[in-house]
């Protein structure tokens, strides 16, 4: 009678262990570890400051007020930005390495030292039913943007870079750019061809003003670059932002690049002001991707930069009695790019994989990772 005690003692104890899910910590019920599971990414907002180095972004905490939208993020790592053949990157080359997760030469436009097509990002995705877009603050023709669409040889090839965009798979885009659309040495007029592909045009007016339709949207504000923000650029680049998410937003997902460009070009023109003014507006077009994400739990937002531009440095004013540490006095030390390291924010689903130090063609493996989760 004992060892049949003993023999149903241990059935029983079997049979309770049998009923714990086996993934399951001690004390953890299958609820919990269900509730553990990481979000699907639906979508990725991919925003480039151009020529934001770490020093262009920390103007925000130093120059005027509100709300800092880059405090949002938890995830930050940086970039090693060379191009294949130089140290220091252009715009065309650090592009083509986030559309791409290829390294090119200075100048090249998604396409390899043999100047080959090389598959983007944005044509992948849109195989597989994603919507997609782009916005610039400089023509959508220029290097960043054009990275994401096209493929040519050189960035100043700005005229086979609109009649690409014309025939590429992108379902929204807004920036400047229009003379490369409609004033073509070549007499094409670009515009009726966007028209002819399903396209609803808009060449001046606020990006919000205008009622969605079910055609795809472009905007074209400037004949160039669009202007300054101290020329009365106002909220295009949020309020684009916030745009082509309402209309690129749908069950299968979407890819949207926001440029910042002319963060960069105020690096060029060593004007602080010029930099102070765009960064803060950039840090508003984060703030509206981030809003969305918030609430939509299934977007990646990543916030990177090509390269920095200047040689941009906050330090201490100096008087003929030294250094003044309670104002701050900017300075530059070249007017062309840096080879310094670029931060990476992220947020949402999968932003966890963007820590540590690595080369800027990750920044498109990652996010390639994060939407096979």
């Amino acid at each position: 009678m004992k060892y049949l005690l003993y023999a149903l003692l241990f059935l029983s104890i079997a049979n309770c262990t049998a009923k714990i899910h086996p993934n399951t910590e001690y004390g953890a019920t299958p609820e919990k570890t269900a509730e553990k599971s990481t979000p699907q990414v639906k979508n990725v907002i991919l925003l480039i400051g151009d020529g934001m180095g770490v020093t262009q972004l920390s103007t925000r905490y130093y120059y005027g007020d509100g709300k800092i939208n880059f405090d949002r993020f938890k995830h930050i790592g940086l970039i090693n930005t060379s191009s294949a053949r130089e140290k220091i990157t252009d715009s065309a080359a650090g592009a083509t390495a986030f559309a791409t997760g290829r390294r090119s030469y200075n100048g090249a436009i998604s396409v390899d030292l043999d100047q080959k097509s090389i598959p983007i990002i944005v044509e992948q995705l849109s195989q597989e039913g994603f919507k997609t877009g782009i916005i610039s603050t400089s023509a959508v023709t220029h290097a960043t943007p054009a990275c994401f669409y096209a493929h040519v040889a050189q960035r100043k090839m700005q005229e086979e870079i609109a009649e690409q965009l014309v025939h590429s798979d992108i379902d929204f885009f807004a920036g400047g750019g229009l003379k490369y659309f409609e004033d073509r040495k070549d007499g094409q007029n670009l515009v009726q061809q966007l028209r002819d592909q399903g396209f609803e045009i808009r060449t001046d007016g606020d990006v919000l003003q205008h009622m969605p339709t079910d055609k795809k949207s472009a905007f074209l504000l400037a004949d160039k670059g669009m202007p300054k923000m101290t020329e009365g650029r106002g909220s295009f680049l949020p309020d684009a932002t916030k745009r082509a998410i309402q209309e690129l937003n749908n069950p299968q997902g979407f890819f949207l690049m926001v440029e910042g460009s002319q963060i960069d070009w105020g690096g060029h023109a060593n004007d602080a002001q010029y930099i102070i003014t765009e960064t803060a507006d950039f840090d508003q077009a984060i703030g509206a991707a981030l809003d969305f994400a918030e609430q939509d739990k299934q977007t990646l937002v990543v916030v990177t930069a090509d390269h920095e531009t200047g040689g941009f440095t906050l330090s201490a004013k100096q008087t003929d009695k030294g250094s003044d540490y309670a104002e701050i006095e900017p300075s530059f030390s070249t007017g062309g790019h840096s080879a310094t390291l670029i931060p990476v924010f992220a947020y949402g689903p999968g932003s966890e994989d963007f820590g540590g130090i690595y080369k800027n063609t990750d920044i498109y493996h990652k996010i390639k990772k994060a939407l096979a989760r």
